[in-house]
């Protein structure tokens, strides 16, 4: 017998246009490990294979005993419509705790929002927004992040220089103008996502990441990162679930060796 969940779930689905199915679980591949990804989404996911989740998909794939195939859609507007409740794939590998699109697994990382600067910048020791340093210099931010929220809040709104939240990055690449911006002086400062931001810092040997773990007002700058499927999927969940657990310091080594800055479950200091 179909579970109460389930049927809250198949509602769920057919509020939002999604697949009606008789059971939610049957959507799901037991031949493949497949993915839902952005294919431009660099240092994260790139369909040639070369981004962090692509290697952490890989990773899974393995423990798993399936390979690993892709559903490939710009993240943005209609992202898990088109891919996750499409049944086109069944795993979002890295996705926001919290978010209702998806049904969560735990968490795999921690990471926070930071300040990249060049190493030989006087702005090099800020690890807060609020640092009077900042003011009158232009500093690169995301529109509607939470960092831009708290750029405000400082009294630095005149200083900020706003980049687009939603793009397709298979001809736009916000964060890459950002940090060439930084690198040539345009720009004294950017505030960035870590997971993007610190993989392509670790490439370049004049720019450095501290992370915002000092922040005390405004909207929180660190996230837990978990895998996301579809609602009702609680199965496949746990499983994922319990793979996490037995893979994590593999997991580790895969995002430390990509640069991503890995922070305390708190959000307060980088993992040891």
């Amino acid at each position: 017998m179909i579970s109460r969940l389930a049927i809250l779930a198949i509602a769920a689905l057919a509020a939002l246009g999604g697949p009606v199915l008789a059971q939610v679980a049957d959507l799901r591949s037991h031949s493949e490990f497949r993915v839902c990804a952005d294919p431009a989404a660099v240092p994260m996911s790139a369909q040639d294979g070369s981004g962090f989740e692509n290697r952490l998909a890989e990773l899974f794939g393995e423990k798993l005993g399936l390979p690993v195939t892709y559903a490939w859609f710009p993240q943005g507007t209609g992202f898990i419509r088109k891919t996750l409740r499409a049944g086109l794939c069944d795993v979002v590998i890295g996705y926001a705790q919290g978010d209702e699109m998806v049904l969560n697994t735990n968490h795999y990382y921690t990471s926070a929002y930071g300040i990249v600067t060049r190493k030989d910048s006087p702005l090099a020791d800020v690890d807060m927004l609020e640092d009077a340093a900042l003011k009158g210099q232009p500093i690169g931010v995301v529109a509607g992040t939470p960092p831009a929220t708290n750029l405000a809040r400082a009294g630095l709104a005149k200083d900020m220089r706003g980049w687009d939240l939603f793009v397709d990055r298979r001809t736009e690449n916000p964060v890459g103008d950002m940090l060439s911006q930084v690198k040539s002086g345009e720009l004294a400062a950017a505030v960035l996502w870590g997971p993007l931001a610190g993989p392509l810092v670790k490439q370049d040997p004049d720019l450095q990441f501290t992370p915002l773990v000092k922040e005390t007002t405004g909207p929180k700058m660190f996230y837990r990162i978990t895998m996301g499927v579809r609602l009702g999927e609680d199965a496949w969940k746990r499983e994922l679930n319990s793979l996490i657990r037995r893979n994590q310091d593999e997991i580790d080594a895969i995002l430390r060796d990509a640069g991503v800055p890995i922070l305390d479950d708190y959000g307060k200091a980088l993992k040891q």
